[in-house]
């Protein structure tokens, strides 16, 4: 199992990182809570992270702290629950925004995650109700910025956006919808997926 990476960030594409550890390129999954905190390219950064073996592929998931990890490995334990769900789960919601929904059997607000139907949302809140308080108060483990930053390639932040929305799960349409009604002048593609999602959330 490898418990964490520590190396350079090279490329950032939501939901994809790709890391250079000594000379290696490991490609990391993450959720957007852990895009949200990243620094520039060119940057060290520690991530903790979670491999998924399958019978085709071994994937790797990153995630900024422990706390983020622990709840990732807790929603996999849910019936029906993946690893994508996991991760659209922890990027739609707040670790705060997700204990209220289980906790006030919010259903309605879970729903709202592109491939939580409503059996997944019950699921969630019965399965879920027991196990977050296990999770404890894990402390948050920063990204030092130690090296010198690389200049970002020439993108579209917009369009950066919506692909990562469907990759989150969204339908193109709708990850469009989404973008459509944000003022995205001079924001990052972060910024704009973070507005989208609390747009949705609402």
């Amino acid at each position: 199992m490898i418990g964490f990476l520590r190396g350079k960030l090279i490329h950032k594409a939501p939901p994809l990182l790709l890391l250079d550890v000594q000379g290696v390129g490991y490609e990391v999954e993450a959720p957007m809570t852990t895009f949200y905190n990243l620094p520039a390219l060119g940057s060290e950064i520690l991530l903790h992270t979670h491999l998924v073996v399958r019978e085709d592929a071994h994937i790797l998931f990153g995630f900024s702290t422990e706390a983020d990890r622990a709840m990732f490995r807790t929603l996999i334990k849910v019936n029906g629950v993946g690893p994508k769900l996991a991760l659209t789960i922890l990027s739609g919601l707040t670790g705060e925004e997700f204990h209220r929904c289980i906790f006030h059997n919010d259903a309605h607000a879970l729903v709202r995650l592109p491939g939580v139907g409503k059996k997944t949302a019950e699921r969630l809140i019965i399965e879920m109700r027991d196990r977050l308080p296990d999770l404890g108060d894990l402390s948050a483990s920063g990204a030092a910025t130690v090296s010198t930053v690389l200049s970002p390639a020439m993108t579209n932040p917009k369009q950066e956006a919506i692909s990562a929305l469907c990759s989150l799960g969204y339908k193109p349409p709708d990850a469009s919808k989404m973008v459509q009604g944000i003022n995205t002048d001079g924001l990052t593609c972060e910024e704009i997926i973070r507005l989208a999602l609390q747009g949705a959330a609402k």
